[in-house]
């Protein structure tokens, strides 16, 4: 008789996965950008393998927020055991931000979907680290430039921010876009993009101090 192989229950494949994963290179920053952006689709081809090799599958839902100037898009991955369909993991909470354009609703869900892999696999990026995370075999592989909706989006987003703050002409209208129309955006940046957070909330301070000084209330 062979030898009988062990049937894993869905969290040991998961764990399976997430240690066969590896990390996933950054790619090159874009114009605007002050660190490396986490590429979409490298992410999910890392993330994939992964999974696949393991029998396992994400299915990915979306709701989406419209705010006064831009989407808030919020994606729900269910990963399933595909030799127990009844088995499944909730990847909850992996939100993200769009513009309010053709491109917005897109970049949002690829986004959002990105955070959504990087949770479920524990995956290294280097996020504190400008190089990125390069594990041996990644070092061949050319770093793409990816779409470019995909690429701009975060500037677009951040340049948006950083004009309506320069632009301010009172301390209410700049306070009004902190507590009110970019809160989620700010709130996003920090508990994901420390590095943009800490860009912004420079900005603010100075645009601050200089209408304080002025006397423009």
């Amino acid at each position: 008789m062979g030898v009988r192989r062990m049937k894993l229950n869905i969290y040991q494949k998961l764990h399976k996965a997430a240690c066969e994963a590896g990390g996933v290179a950054k790619g090159k920053k874009v114009p605007g950008m002050h660190f490396n952006p986490l590429q979409h689709d490298e992410v999910q081809k890392v993330a994939m393998e992964s999974l696949l090799n393991n029998g396992l599958y994400p299915v990915c839902t979306y709701t989406n927020y419209v705010k006064e100037s831009f989407i808030m898009v919020t994606c729900s991955m269910k990963i399933h055991d595909i030799e127990d369909p009844t088995s499944h993991i909730d990847i909850e909470g992996c939100s993200a931000m769009g513009n309010l354009d053709k491109f917005g609703t897109g970049n949002g869900m690829s986004y959002a979907k990105k955070y959504a892999f990087l949770n479920a696999l524990n995956l290294k990026t280097g996020l504190d680290n400008d190089d990125g995370y390069k594990a041996k075999p990644f070092n061949n592989i050319p770093q793409q430039s990816g779409t470019e909706h995909d690429n701009n989006h975060d500037a677009v987003a951040i340049n948006n921010i950083e004009n309506d703050i320069k632009n301010a002409q009172s301390i209410y209208e700049l306070r009004k876009l902190r507590s009110y129309k970019y809160k989620d955006a700010f709130n996003l940046a920090m508990k994901k993009h420390l590095r943009v957070y800490r860009q912004l909330d420079d900005l603010y301070k100075t645009k601050e101090t200089t209408l304080n000084t002025q006397g423009v209330i």
